[in-house]
């Protein structure tokens, strides 16, 4: 494998040891169905509450809370058609969601849209940070559901989600937070986040693909949308227990040092922008202003285009990504950045790197000499910087 420096961890990371080695054991010794009242059956259905009580202790909820999805998406697909399910009795119709949602989200809404479901959109600002005036205007109480994302997976930026709670909750809505990018990347947790539904996945936080996890409050009665006994009724299918071990693997070994992560990702993550600063005067920072992720940096090199950004820095070994959509027809522009205000030329721009609970200081210095290197000469106002930021 070639030496690649990886900064593309909102996209994925690798599993841990920790993971893998109980995944292994789940195949190889506990793969009886949990659902089976033999001896074996019942070996898997402990082996199956104990994962997830111990993925549930780093969510911040209960075990009985906790329904495993095969990742995010599905658990946000659950709490949108659910919520609006719940809705239609009391007359609730209505969907209100932020502008820089998952673009899977927002295809959701836009098929529910067609089916005659009202979809609103809560505006963000230019730094990204989300429109609580529009908010407080948008959320009546024709609402169904208030969806929004903890923390947004292109430019880091965090919402304000307690605040939404209680817009919700006053106006007798519930409200669903996408809170992929949350978990293991900030001490939020769901008892202390106000919210009703919480979407997670256990790919972000070094443990499998595959799975995931809907949060529902307790006490909050949701509708079977896969029919069936498993996970209380609420989502039918045959549990994948391996998967779930190395969910609750990965999720221990985060908590055991989240803190301590937390922090030197903050510090890796000034290192990276103060040095990509310095070198390159023509650089832009998304979401400077605003509450970011410790991990995440979403940059503009001037208006180099994204895909061509990318294939220098990956010819020069280090892989990261972009919001902007590659097709047979071109860039598209990211969602995101359009919505924060960025003209299509611009939104095509932006590069995301993502930093991870390995990134190390040489890692960060050798991504800055890597991107001065390949993208500065492309920036004529970078070059008097480039002497003094790339050795001879």
């Amino acid at each position: 494998m070639p030496d690649w420096l990886y900064l593309d961890h909102n996209a994925t990371t690798q599993p841990c040891a920790e993971a893998v080695e109980e995944m292994l054991d789940g195949l190889q010794r506990l793969w009886a169905n949990p659902s089976s009242t033999h001896a074996s059956g019942q070996a898997a259905r402990r082996a199956l509450a104990d994962a997830r009580a111990r993925t549930a202790s780093l969510i911040g909820c209960q075990g009985a809370e906790l329904v495993y999805t095969s990742g995010a998406t599905e658990a946000n697909h659950m709490a949108v058609v659910g919520g609006l399910e719940l809705g239609r009795a009391q007359g609730r119709q209505r969907l209100v969601l932020s502008a820089v949602e998952h673009p899977g989200l927002l295809a959701l809404a836009e098929r529910l849209r067609g089916q005659g479901h009202a979809v609103d959109l809560i505006p963000v600002d230019h730094q990204g940070r989300l429109d609580l005036d529009a908010a407080k205007a948008l959320i009546g109480p024709d609402v169904a559901l208030v969806s929004v994302m903890g923390a947004n997976n292109e430019t880091g930026v965090l919402m304000p989600t307690e605040a939404l709670a209680e817009l919700a909750h006053a106006a007798g809505a519930l409200l669903h937070v996408d809170a992929t990018q949350l978990l293991g990347k900030s001490l939020q947790r769901f008892d202390r986040s106000g919210a009703d539904l919480w979407s997670v996945s256990a790919h972000k936080l070094h443990g499998p693909k595959g799975i995931g996890a809907l949060v529902v409050r307790k006490g909050l009665s949701w509708p079977a949308l896969i029919s069936g006994r498993q996970e209380r009724q609420r989502r039918g299918g045959t549990e994948n227990l391996p998967a779930a071990l190395g969910f609750a693997a990965a999720a221990q070994r985060c908590l055991r040092t989240l803190a301590e992560d937390l922090a030197q990702l903050r510090a890796l993550q000034l290192q990276l922008e103060a040095g990509l600063r310095a070198a390159l005067p023509g650089l832009h920072l998304y979401g400077e202003q605003a509450e970011r992720l410790p991990n995440t940096s979403c940059l503009r090199f001037g208006q180099l285009d994204a895909e061509q950004v990318l294939g220098k820095l990956e010819r020069a070994g280090v892989l990261a990504s972009s919001g902007a959509a590659c097709s047979a027809g071109g860039t598209q522009p990211s969602h995101v950045l359009l919505a924060m205000g960025e003209p299509a030329l611009l939104a095509r721009a932006g590069i995301r790197l993502s930093l991870g609970r390995e990134t190390r200081e040489a890692d960060v210095a050798r991504a800055i000499a890597a991107v001065v290197q390949a993208i500065g000469p492309l920036l004529p106002e970078a070059s008097p910087a480039l002497a003094e930021a790339v050795p001879a």
